[in-house]
Formats: structure tokens, C-alpha cells, sequence
């Protein structure tokens, strides 16, 4: 069997067995396809009429959208306008009062101290900045719900943000709101909004048509439903509470996609900077992206506190795991055949996404169903890798 043949057979195993209702994937070399396969239904609501899962679907990628905002910081950093290490409160002024959450006074209201150092961009782009998300910190939640504030997830709280951080910065690890507010510095550097700066400067030079924070009318029709996982195992259509027409474009999160869309940006990174013949980045540039950038901090484990969006989530447990300028980066082997010094990250409605730049292969895998982390979903995902080491031997 070829690797296409075996990453078809993995998603219709996968939709037969109740696993997703619909999955695409997606394998590259720098130059070329190794697989591409769909399998299952764009909704579970016969009703819908929404047709097949195709190669073209359109889904909504979510977190995988922070490597691109990273990708466009980056740009300015290579043009002198944005600095890795200077206070990233010369950019958004309202960073500077953001402060460090201790807790909680006897009547309830929130205790917060000013922060130690200044946050920069590497801080930001690292997840050391010590910005959380309440889907995964019972602190934060409870300080929005005391501050009043909106939930992190809706995409629009980090337009004028001064959330507190849970650590001061380069203290831990702690995935969250950062690469929003990267987004928030490329908009205002740039004087450009994200997605207008993302078009002219990442997505129209790669040819990623089918890339947008909003829907367009010819990506509409292509859009696949979003699931939820019910209690009895089974997946049912669900609305999903985001706007299609975001007000702020969300750099951490806000992307719709395609398989092959995301492999062309997945391709650029192998072509450390470029695919076929476009440069986004130099690969000085993509060298400095793709290694640690945390020491010997390590990724931990994000515990779920709003369990309706995420499961407890750890990518390869028990292995050592650093993160580089918005990439995860595997410090050992993984049982996959993924050799140490690998990148990935996933988006929370179940999309996933791993690069080797030593053996130049690269896939994604795309599903459109909640809580995060879903153990079935997921290992679709780790078997299309693994078939993908055997194959290459």
C-alpha cells in the first residue's frame, strides 16, 4: 500500500468507527505531495444538505492560526519595525499595565501586583508572557467572571486588553491570549488590520485563496459544520458561537482554511522562508523560528476548566517538550517516528499539524468538532504520522 492508501484508509476507518463525522489530511514534502485524502460528511444533520468532506473543504483552523501571525511578526522583525526583545509595550502601550494575578481578597475581588519585568515580543511569541486562557486556568476564569470582563474565546478581548498575567514574564509556560496580541502589534506597525496584512504578505503570495478570517461567498459553500462529542460517544451538528465576520481579526485563532491551503504555509517552513520560488521569510529567519526559545522551560500539560471546549490536552506525555517562535517542539523521539527537533500545534476544534525539518515532510489533519483533544479525533492524527514514518522507513 502507498502512504495514500494508507492515510485514506486511516479516515475511513476513522468515520466508520464514529471517530469524526468527516476528517481531510493532508501529507508534503518541501516540493511535493506524499498524500491527500477526505473522508465522511461536512455535517452530521442529514438535513443540512452540506455534501462530502472534500480536499477542499473549508474548516475553521483556529489556533493553527498563531504559526501565521508569527510568520507576519516576524516579517517585521526582519524589516527592523518590531524587536524580539524590547518591551512590547512601545507597540501597545496598555501591555505595561497588564500586571500579575496573586489571587483573591476576602470579599471576592481580584489582587493583582505589578509585573517584574516588561513583556516582549519573544515572550509573546514563546507563551512565556505569562497570559493564560480561562479554558485552561480556573484563575482567569474566575477573574472575568469577578472583573466582569468577556470570555478570552470570543476573539474580542485582546483589541484593548490589560488582562493580568498568571506569572511574571520568562517565569513559566503558559499557553493563552499572547499571539492575539502579536496580532494586535503586526496591526499596529503595520498600520494595516491583520487580515488585510496577512493577504498582501503570507496568504496571496503562497496562493492560499481559500484562507480568510471571514467567510467569503466561494468559501461559504465549502464550509464544514462544527460537532460537539455527546455523552454517549456520538457527534451532533452544533452552531458555532463565533462570528464569521469577526470585528477584530484574531491572531491566535480566527482562521478558516483548507488542507491544502495549510500545507502550502507548512511547505514555506520546510522551504525554510519560500515555496517555489516566493520568499516569505529568510531561512536565517525560519532557523531562529524553529529551535528553543524557552531553556530549560519545559510545555506542560493544560488541565481544562471549561470542559465543553477542551479536554485535558498534552501532546506525547512523559516527553520533553520545548517551544520555539509559535512552533512545539519535541526535544526527544517521538513513538511516531518523528525525530527529536520536530514542530507542531493543533487548533481547539480538533485540527493538528506536525513539520520535520530534518527529514523535509510535513502533514495536517483537519477535523471540525469540540471539546479539544478528543482522544478519537487525535489519534487519526498521530496514525497518519506514524503511517508516514513507516512509509519513509
Amino acid at each position: 500500500m502507498t502512504l495514500q492508501d494508507d492515510v485514506q484508509a486511516i479516515l475511513d476507518r476513522g468515520v466508520a468507527a464514529g471517530d469524526v463525522v468527516g476528517a481531510v489530511a493532508r501529507v508534503v514534502t518541501g516540493d511535493g505531495l506524499l498524500a491527500a485524502a477526505a473522508a465522511g460528511e461536512r455535517s452530521a444533520d442529514a438535513q443540512a444538505g452540506a455534501g462530502p468532506m472534500t480536499l477542499d473543504t473549508v474548516c475553521w483552523i483556529a489556533s493553527m492560526t498563531k504559526a501565521v501571525t508569527g510568520t507576519a511578526a516576524m516579517q517585521l522583525v526582519e524589516r527592523g519595525e518590531l524587536h524580539l526583545d524590547e518591551p512590547a509595550s512601545s507597540v501597545l502601550p496598555n501591555l505595561a499595565g497588564a500586571g500579575v494575578l496573586e489571587g483573591f481578597d476576602d470579599g471576592g475581588r481580584p489582587v493583582v501586583r505589578p509585573a517584574r519585568a516588561p513583556i516582549t515580543l519573544r515572550h509573546l511569541l514563546t507563551h512565556t508572557s505569562g497570559f493564560g486562557y480561562d479554558t485552561w486556568s480556573e484563575l482567569l476564569l474566575r477573574y472575568q467572571q469577578a472583573a466582569g470582563t468577556v470570555s478570552m474565546t470570543s476573539g474580542e478581548l485582546v483589541a484593548t486588553t490589560t488582562m493580568p498575567a498568571l506569572f511574571d514574564p520568562g517565569e513559566g509556560w503558559m499557553y493563552g491570549i499572547s499571539i492575539d496580541i502579536v496580532g494586535r502589534m503586526v496591526e499596529e506597525v503595520s498600520g494595516r488590520r491583520l487580515d488585510d496584512y496577512f493577504d498582501e504578505h503570507i496568504l496571496g503570495p503562497l496562493g492560499m485563496a481559500s484562507t480568510a478570517f471571514g467567510l467569503r461567498d466561494d468559501m461559504r459553500p465549502r464550509l464544514s459544520a462544527m460537532h460537539a462529542r455527546q455523552p454517549d460517544g456520538s457527534l451532533a451538528a452544533i452552531e458555532l458561537a463565533r462570528s464569521p465576520e469577526p470585528k477584530y481579526p484574531s491572531g491566535g485563532g480566527g482562521l478558516y482554511s483548507t488542507s491544502e491551503d495549510y500545507s502550502r504555509f507548512l511547505q514555506m517552513i520546510l522551504g525554510r522562508g519560500s515555496r517555489d520560488g516566493v520568499e516569505i521569510l529568510r531561512p536565517e529567519t525560519v532557523d531562529l523560528m524553529t529551535v528553543n526559545h524557552i531553556g530549560d522551560l519545559r510545555v506542560g500539560a493544560l488541565t481544562a476548566v471549561r470542559r465543553e471546549l477542551s479536554n485535558d490536552a498534552e501532546f506525547f506525555p512523559g516527553v520533553a517538550k520545548s517551544w520555539g517562535l509559535t512552533f512545539q517542539i519535541n526535544e526527544e523521539p517521538l513513538p511516531t517516528g518523528r525525530p527529536a527537533g520536530g514542530l507542531m500545534w493543533a487548533g481547539i476544534a480538533n485540527t493538528y499539524f506536525w513539520i520535520d525539518m530534518e527529514n523535509q515532510v510535513a502533514g495536517v489533519y483537519i477535523s471540525q468538532q469540540l471539546p479539544f483533544a478528543d482522544a478519537r479525533s487525535y489519534r487519526l492524527h498521530t496514525d497518519i504520522e506514524t503511517a508516514t514514518y513507516s512509509q519513509l522507513g
